[in-house]
């Protein structure tokens, strides 16, 4: 077993290293390119070639991939172009914001779909098989941007409960985080509910089911002791895989709601061509990536005894 997480950790981190080099090779490639991004369109030759020797891009290649790397190691991500500050004073508040959307939007996502996909897989084909099944492919065949529509349409000028942005300019509201995580779960409950459906319905079927069916056990109990725990071994890489999406995908619903978030910001610095915000948000985003499908690896063979004993 502890081989198998040493493989997992070294897998992980060839990964962010060869990813890490195709991120420095698209982006700072070329010396020239960056000094005119920082410095603007309009600085001239001289101006930049002294930014270029003072911020060490007149080394080799190797040298400031490495300096580079270093860097971000301990932190140091370079200073916005856009806000003018060091680029760790705006990611690290964005990264918690967007951790705040995300874990409000697990509150509630998770035992919704684990609860309907189980539901729905206890009977194969049942009424109420139909019916979560349908629901879970109508809501998530309708992406984020026209759920937010439809439902500030409703909540904020029709029924004026709720407020149509959520910037929380006068610190944490709870009101204003309900639009957000009400539109995420709409949209992703459905694929979780299926897999877990999906789950439930083959071991349903399994042999040991129906033995203790025929046995004579309390179906309550077949499903809760026998049925219930198997079936969620399955989700759990699908719900893990959910981190990812929940920290850099979220980016229409972001700034559909002016929520100042991970995504909102990788968006901002896009637009803005914020060089060095650009390359923090991917290596963020890698490192959440591939350390979320290693935990999920390492946690499903913990789950499932067959891999664990194989």
């Amino acid at each position: 077993m502890l081989i198998f997480i040493a493989k997992r950790i070294g897998a992980m981190i060839l990964t962010m290293l060869v990813v890490s080099i195709v991120l420095f090779l698209m982006l700072e490639f070329s010396p020239g390119n960056v000094a005119t991004k920082v410095l603007g369109p309009y600085s001239s030759e001289e101006q930049r070639q002294l930014w270029l020797e003072q911020n060490g891009y007149l080394e080799p290649l190797y040298v400031r991939y490495f300096s580079w790397l270093g860097n971000f190691a301990v932190g140091d991500f370079g200073d916005s172009i856009r806000f003018k500050v060091p680029v760790s004073e705006v990611l690290w508040p964005r990264l918690g914001n967007t951790a705040i959307l995300g874990a409000a939007t697990f509150a509630v996502m998770i035992p919704l779909s684990l609860v309907l996909g189980v539901l729905a897989g206890m009977k194969e084909g049942a009424k109420r098989d139909r019916i979560i099944s349908t629901t879970s492919i109508l809501t998530t065949s309708v992406p984020e941007f026209a759920s937010a529509v439809f439902f500030s349409l409703l909540f904020v000028f029709y029924l004026g409960w709720l407020p149509g942005t959520s910037s929380m300019v006068d610190g944490f509201a709870f009101k204003e985080l309900i639009l957000p995580v009400l539109v995420l779960v709409v949209y992703d409950f459905g694929y979780v509910a299926r897999m877990t459906r999906a789950s439930m319905a083959e071991v349903m079927t399994s042999h040991y089911i129906r033995t203790a069916i025929l046995k004579g056990l309390p179906y309550k109990q077949v499903i809760l002791r026998h049925a219930l725990r198997n079936a969620l071994i399955a989700p759990f890489t699908v719900i893990m895989l959910q981190i990812n999406w929940l920290l850099s995908g979220v980016i229409v619903v972001e700034f559909f709601f002016a929520y100042k978030g991970f995504g909102a910001l990788l968006l901002e610095a896009s637009l803005n061509q914020d060089i060095f915000v650009i390359e923090a948000c991917a290596m963020v985003a890698l490192f959440v990536a591939v350390a979320s499908q290693t935990l999920a690896d390492i946690g499903y063979t913990y789950l499932n005894p067959r891999i664990r004993f194989s």
